[in-house]
């Protein structure tokens, strides 16, 4: 829909008929922030802010307690686990229902039962009653939500931006939205904790879980009909894949995006050896270089929201990925602290700038009736393949050394780089009519 004449702003926010409001620019912000002029965009983007950093204040209590209650890393793994398989295991299942369903209505569903698990864990915590399994049981439950939850964010990215030309921007402050939640989260989960006691990490999960579904309910959005389909869901998944495969942009760059996670994403699990064995630090070391990766996202995620056009992405996608693939090979051999830091500035920069111009691309191919299940080949490409990586290098490096097997981690992540880029002129052409049709250039 093309943009309107002047209205009220407080009309604007608050419509008081169902209208779609977004198409209207009620301010003039910097051309990095332009999606901020879409005021659904702002609404999600506080409201879901306020949700993860809740979210990485009871991740840390969570880990606390699994170790300190057990005693056990194998605890500590479980748990890992289990909060990080479902993206995996639940996608043939969360694919068609976000194209079944009203994309709006999965998210506050999903919050409230988030809300819902930190109040019991509030509770067991107060009462001195949780054990170890209950944190492992507790996870689980939270990465079946979360398996809901992070598709139909993406899903629902669409429908907050008017204009196609903004997307690329509105993913990218996302982006940088989830990746600063990665500071604050955890530096206040640790004063709460040393504080007033891990109670109230969870306690203040509960409340700014309630903050993000009042968000979602103000929230204006175009109305979406013909969400109900015939075909069983099987079906519906099958069809999602037979879209990525046969669309060579999306199947390649999906392919090279899961093998960035199956490999060079398992670097933090391998952290502490590093931390303890080469460098001879403590946990200030660690936090310092588990920061520098996520330091490196924001300044890519702050590049990418700068850039204009759409015609850069598919190169972008394989040049970042050649830049986190030799980055992780030059912190498996750094011999001092800093070096280590710079490498891994570079990893988190390649890492995000990869996966959100994957995001941007597949977004804006992927046909209305689609979206939904492609955004879920999405989420499990990024974070369902991680777990099983984190496995399968976590047993290689226990009988090639922690440095060979994140080397090795590198060098298939560059190969895989380099089939990708050999592609880039093909799939050029390819994607070329789908952005013509936008006008997107």
């Amino acid at each position: 829909m093309s943009g309107g004449g002047p209205m009220d702003h407080r009309r604007s926010l608050f419509p008081s008929a169902p209208m779609r409001v977004f198409h209207i620019v009620p301010m003039q912000l910097p051309h990095g922030l332009r999606a901020l002029s879409y005021p659904s965009f702002r609404l999600f983007m506080a409201g879901q802010g306020a949700a993860q950093v809740g979210n990485w204040q009871q991740m840390i209590a969570t880990s606390w307690l699994a170790y300190a209650l057990s005693g056990s890393t194998v605890v500590l793994g479980l748990a890992a686990f289990a909060l990080q398989i479902p993206f995996l295991l639940m996608a043939p299942v969360t694919g068609p229902l976000l194209d079944r369903l009203d994309t709006r209505r999965v998210l506050m569903a999903a919050n409230a039962v988030a809300c819902a698990q930190s109040v019991v864990m509030l509770a067991l915590v107060a009462a001195g009653l949780l054990q170890p399994w209950h944190i492992v049981l507790a996870n689980l439950v939270l990465g079946i939500v979360n398996a809901f939850d992070s598709p139909a964010r993406q899903s629902l990215l669409s429908q907050m931006v008017d204009r196609k030309e903004d997307l690329a921007n509105a993913i990218a402050l996302n982006s940088s939205m989830m990746a600063g939640a990665r500071f604050v989260g955890p530096t206040l989960a640790g004063a709460i904790i040393a504080t007033v006691g891990q109670v109230w990490a969870f306690a203040a999960n509960a409340i700014l879980r309630v903050v993000i579904i009042a968000a979602l309910r103000a929230m204006q959005l175009a109305h979406t009909p013909g969400k109900v389909a015939s075909e069983p869901w099987l079906r519906q998944f099958a069809g999602g894949l037979r879209y990525a495969h046969c669309f060579t942009p999306c199947r390649n760059s999906l392919w090279l995006l899961a093998t960035m996670s199956f490999t060079i994403q398992t670097h933090a699990a391998m952290m502490p050896w590093f931390v303890r064995e080469r460098f001879h630090g403590d946990s200030r070391t660690l936090g310092m270089l588990l920061g520098a990766a996520g330091l490196g996202a924001l300044a890519g995620m702050a590049y990418l929201a700068m850039r204009r056009g759409v015609n850069w992405l598919l190169a972008l996608i394989g040049i970042a990925s050649v830049m986190a693939a030799l980055a992780t090979i030059g912190f498996a051999m750094a011999p001092m602290v800093w070096m280590a830091f710079a490498m891994l500035f570079l990893v988190g920069m390649g890492t995000m700038l990869a996966a959100a111009s994957v995001n941007t691309l597949i977004q804006l191919a992927a046909p209305e009736a689609l979206r939904g299940r492609v955004a879920s080949l999405y989420v499990v490409a990024f974070l369902g393949v991680s777990p099983v990586g984190a496995l399968f290098w976590g047993w290689a490096a226990q009988h090639v050394g922690t440095p060979s097997a994140l080397t090795t981690c590198g060098v298939v992540l560059l190969l895989a780089s380099a089939m990708y880029m050999a592609n880039v002129a093909t799939m050029r052409e390819q994607v070329h009519p789908v952005y013509s049709r936008m006008n997107l250039s």
